[in-house]
């Protein structure tokens, strides 16, 4: 009876058991939600006592980083949590430029590099003595970013621990300075070498974080490059820098952030001057001392020819070999190959000089086809030494006014060639018996074969160093315009 009131209360009571489970249900996940409430704010608590307990005064740097870096609280897998975009200021201090290598176009570059960012995770108490925390030896455990540099050529030097150093202060910055020593491959306008400057560039950028979550940024909004008090250049004469936002066109990916470093090298113009231009003057020069020597000076002009040919030779070979192997016309090469011309057109004119020099003279008598050239030109030889020895004979006949006319055999010169000035206005030339004037007649003798040749020596005195002087006014204006 009892039971069966009771179970008829309770199927009476059937409709208000689901408003009464969820009442039920909302009061424990309440309660667990409190529950979890109160458990964090005390591990934070707790954590934050150990934390002010850890920065306390007495702590080595040490053991404030191994508390720091705890897998609890850090993970250097992660980028530190700020907001937006992570910002990394970078700074760059040159400490040496070594030697250019002209073969390949390559300098020797030293510098410093700086990174600086902020992460909170890092921050610690101010009641430490410390003002930084010297990091070196927690390298590996603490987020850094993954610079890489592009368009530089090669490390010379690895990085190893004493090359770097990682501070961490107060509020949480981070500083990170790395030493690089890189061999920058350069681009330079190798077609007017040694007249050229060398642009010399390197860039950095993450290789791994976007632009939406990593910029890099010159610190203090820099447009050059720090220098060293002690920087030294060892013949790397370095003339113009500058930082920069890699442009477009210099990134490789152009999602990422970039900062590019132009670095703008002039060679040594006096070592070019002293070695190669200057000794090629002296050498050319040197060569045109020959028109001033006589024609028949056969062992001096050919020694002095040969000789400047040689030293030349020897002089552009020998310096030749350091430059760099291009498939283009150079500076160089248009100078090698001018004053080894003007070398060589020296000597050769020597050769001419002494050919023609060498050459029997050419007399005025022109045979006829039949004649015999002996019998032609005994009349004419006679006349003239009979004439020479006889002058007081040859005078009564000129004041005469008259010449014998004799036949093709006679002393008369039947076929000689004489200049006539009774042919009108103007002078013609016909043999001896056509009826001239003994008054109005005079023998037209070629050139002799050693005035000839004393001739074009004088005439190659002036035009030879006149040329190479144009040339010389030309190649150092043009090149160095271009430059």
């Amino acid at each position: 009876m009892g039971w069966a009131a009771l179970g008829r209360r309770v199927g009476g009571g059937s409709r208000l058991s689901p408003i009464l489970s969820l009442s039920v249900a909302s009061h424990a996940s309440s309660y667990l939600v409190t529950v979890f409430c109160i458990l964090t704010v005390a591990v934070t608590l707790a954590n934050f006592v150990s934390a002010e307990d850890i920065f306390e005064e007495g702590k080595s740097d040490k053991e404030i980083l191994d508390n720091l870096l705890l897998a609890t609280r850090y993970d250097k897998r992660l980028l530190p949590p700020v907001q937006g975009t992570l910002t990394v200021n970078v700074s760059v201090l040159l400490l040496s430029l070594a030697s250019p290598d002209e073969s390949s176009l390559k300098y020797e570059v030293e510098f410093l590099l700086q990174q600086q960012w902020y992460d909170p995770r890092l921050r610690y108490s101010n009641r430490s003595r410390y003002e930084f925390l010297n990091a070196i030896h927690h390298h590996n455990d603490i987020w850094l970013p993954d610079t890489y540099f592009i368009m530089h050529g090669d490390f010379k030097d690895p990085l190893i621990p004493v090359h770097f150093a990682l501070r961490i202060y107060r509020n949480g910055t981070v500083n990170y300075l790395m030493r690089r020593h890189l061999i920058l491959s350069c681009q330079g306008r190798l077609n007017i070498f040694p007249f050229d400057d060398p642009l010399c560039s390197f860039a950095i950028e993450s290789i791994s974080y976007e632009q939406t979550a990593i910029t890099y940024v010159w610190k203090n909004d820099e447009d050059t490059l720090r220098k060293s008090p002690s920087l030294t250049t060892l013949n790397a004469y370095l003339i113009q820098n500058q930082t920069i936002t890699c442009p477009i066109k210099a990134s490789w990916r152009g999602n990422y952030s970039c900062l590019k470093v132009d670095l703008i090298f002039t060679r040594d113009r006096a070592f070019y001057f002293t070695t190669v231009f200057i000794p090629g003057v002296i050498l050319v020069t040197s060569s045109f001392i020959t028109f001033w020597l006589e024609w028949n000076a056969v062992p001096a002009r050919v020694m002095i020819g040969v000789t400047t040919m040689l030293n030349f030779f020897t002089t552009s070979n020998g310096f030749r070999s350091t430059l760099p192997v291009v498939s283009n016309l150079t500076a160089m090469n248009v100078w090698d190959g001018v004053c080894m011309c003007f070398i060589y057109a020296s000597l050769l004119e020597f050769v001419c000089v002494n050919y023609v020099g060498r050459k029997r003279p050419l007399h005025n008598v022109v045979y006829r086809p039949g004649e015999n050239p002996v019998t032609q030109r005994l009349p004419a030889v006679l006349n003239r030494i009979g004439i020479i020895l006889a002058s007081p004979l040859g005078d009564k006949k000129r004041e005469g006014g008259a010449t014998s006319q004799v036949g093709p055999g006679s002393s008369g010169g039947t076929n000689e060639i004489v200049s006539c000035t009774n042919c009108g206005p103007n002078p013609c030339t016909h043999t001896a018996n056509n009826g001239c004037n003994t008054e109005q007649v005079r023998k037209k003798e070629p050139p002799h074969p050693i005035r000839v040749a004393k001739t074009i020596d004088v005439i190659a005195r002036i035009t030879f160093p006149a040329a190479y002087f144009v040339f010389l006014t030309f190649f150092f204006i043009h090149y160095k315009g271009v430059s």
